[in-house]
């Protein structure tokens, strides 16, 4: 299996991915702790998916992310560079009605195939610290989004309490490898945990937000900072 490391090398963070796309999203329920499916329900309740609106949910994987917006009547675009995850979301949505599933779409979050602002609102769901340039991943999720548009990033983040983040950081560091040796994936787990480390906190990933053009940037924390989700509008 291809070992994706910190310098995040597209091809390298693909494979992985391709590698491991029938086992996704039983992965992430491993790494989280069975928190995953809470996390994306409340990532689709705060971004209020609307009837008629264009959504993009970009590093969507193999979809689970993408169906709340689809069920909601929402055309939504399910879009990753990961073709394995594409495939596997597209055989597993094959039997939803038409309109209550995401198309797939392949696609760079550093060059994204969709013309300026022609959605409504733009999602990404722990996928964005696995591109190997986050600002211009920002900027290029706020071109394709309408002025007045909104954008919800959900990702792994560290808890403010002092506590709670040393034992968050013990179990990345020693939890997870020990996961790992009983897992088919191994080198997955290390790099998630390896990336989850190195990712910034809440404050800091509001500014990058900022400085990418976004306003109206808050966040909200998500089982005692362990994860969160960032809001903010595209001001035009």
């Amino acid at each position: 299996m291809t070992r994706a490391s910190l310098d995040k090398r597209p091809e390298d963070v693909a494979a992985m991915f391709d590698d491991t796309a029938e086992r996704y999203d039983l992965l992430n329920f491993l790494m989280t702790g069975g928190m995953e499916p809470r996390w994306r329900r409340a990532v689709a309740a705060a971004l209020e998916a609307r009837p008629g609106e264009r959504i993009l949910d970009l590093a969507a994987g193999t979809g689970t992310s993408s169906l709340p917006f689809a069920e909601a009547g929402a055309h939504t675009v399910a879009c990753d560079f990961s073709l394995g995850m594409l495939r596997v979301g597209t055989r597993r949505t094959a039997g939803l009605p038409e309109g209550r599933r995401p198309r797939f779409v392949a696609g760079d979050a550093l060059r994204l195939p969709f013309g300026d602002g022609v959605f409504d609102a733009v999602t990404i769901s722990f996928g964005l610290r696995n591109v190997v340039d986050t600002d211009l991943a920002l900027r290029e999720l706020r071109r394709v989004t309408r002025p007045g548009g909104r954008l919800l990033v959900c990702e792994v983040s560290h808890p403010p309490n002092a506590l709670l983040r040393l034992g968050h950081r013990l179990h990345l560091r020693y939890g997870l490898p020990l996961l790992a040796r009983v897992s088919s994936n191994p080198d997955s787990y290390r790099y998630l945990a390896e990336s989850t480390l190195a990712w910034p906190d809440q404050a800091a990933l509001a500014r990058r937000l900022q400085e990418a053009g976004w306003t109206s940037v808050r966040w909200r924390n998500l089982t005692f900072g362990v994860a969160a989700m960032h809001h903010a509008v595209n001001p035009g």
